[in-house]
């Protein structure tokens, strides 16, 4: 069956609002020029409703923190801003009280503004000439573009391969000031669909066949990736434990569905068995190559910051390669 590029988004988009992204085009986002990524509205919404207590100008100063956040190159950016997203800004107010601020209520997940947005044009300069690129669609969380989606059709012989490089190299080469932002890349042509990160490399983008512990399917990857992956509340999730980013090669990690189930699980266990004192929680058995490493790397960052009334334990990691 034919279908244009234009046809799948929609669908795409409808998939979204359905799991409570709501949506709004490029353009209707207002912004002082075209390089300005953020969604400065939503932003001063949040913080007025989840930091009451700042000021006009504490809030514009945040903004402008963020804005016009430097590092010594594009991936640093975009580790560190990804660290300020998860664990929160430190900040001195006017009345020089020092402070984190958060960007997004974890714990309150729906008091947060969740936006689809479509064909945002993103202006660059290159030798002196000003261009534009235009990412089909953002996941905005309070004025913040946190994931980059890609869709080709595979109709028109434009691949999944494609979309990778359309975000690994051209956005990367020309919006850079986008991408660092946003960590978490979507990648689909309509039948495949994969999940990455902006610096994962395109053999690791890998497919989310699964929704919850009791609901799977290996066809329908669109429908898997969306309910399982990106509904916003399981995206949230996903953003603040289970990224990673490996600073020597430059790489962006993202769990793979069986190592976010089986992390959730263990954790679980885990908790429960140092509760009941009973030492028998935490089992679990991988074949060669399915990333047990990192699943436990998920594990160990949330046990040691997001469980309650299990102390502080200690952690040993002990792994069969150099």
């Amino acid at each position: 069956m034919f279908y244009y590029e234009a046809d799948y988004e929609a669908a795409f988009i409808s998939m979204l609002e359905a799991q409570g992204w709501q949506h709004i085009p490029g353009n209707s986002i207002p912004r002082t020029s075209q390089r300005e990524v953020l969604y400065i509205d939503d932003m001063e919404q949040f913080l007025r409703k989840n930091s009451p207590d700042l000021s006009a100008n504490d809030i514009h100063r945040i903004i402008d923190i963020l804005r016009l956040f430097g590092a010594e190159n594009d991936f640093a950016a975009l580790s560190k801003i990804h660290s300020i997203i998860v664990n929160g800004l430190h900040f001195t107010t006017q009345n020089g009280q020092a402070r984190i601020i958060p960007l997004i209520d974890f714990d309150h997940p729906h008091s947060n503004i969740f936006r689809s947005v479509t064909q945002l044009t993103v202006e660059y300069s290159d030798n002196a000439r000003t261009h534009t690129r235009r990412p089909d669609i953002l996941l905005y969380v309070n004025g913040i573009p946190l994931c980059i989606i890609e869709l080709k059709n595979k109709v028109a012989n434009a691949t999944i391969i494609d979309a990778w490089e359309q975000i690994y190299i051209r956005y990367w080469r020309d919006i850079p000031h986008l991408l660092r932002y946003c960590p978490v890349a979507c990648i689909s042509d309509g039948m495949n669909t994969r999940l990455g990160t902006v610096r994962t490399p395109r053999e690791h983008f890998y497919a989310w066949r699964r929704v919850s512990d009791k609901e799977s399917s290996p066809v329908k990857e669109t429908e898997c990736m969306i309910r399982g992956a990106l509904q916003p509340l399981r995206f949230l999730e996903i953003l603040r434990d289970y990224v990673h980013f490996q600073d020597k090669e430059e790489r962006g990690i993202i769990c793979r569905y069986p190592q976010f189930f089986a992390a959730r699980l263990l954790r679980d266990s885990v908790v429960k068995s140092i509760k009941q004192n009973n030492s028998k929680g935490g089992t679990y058995f991988g074949a060669t190559g399915c990333g047990k490493t990192l699943t436990m790397v998920f594990l160990v960052r949330q046990l040691a910051m997001r469980c309650e009334g299990i102390g502080s334990p200690t952690f040993v990691v002990i792994v069969d390669r150099v």
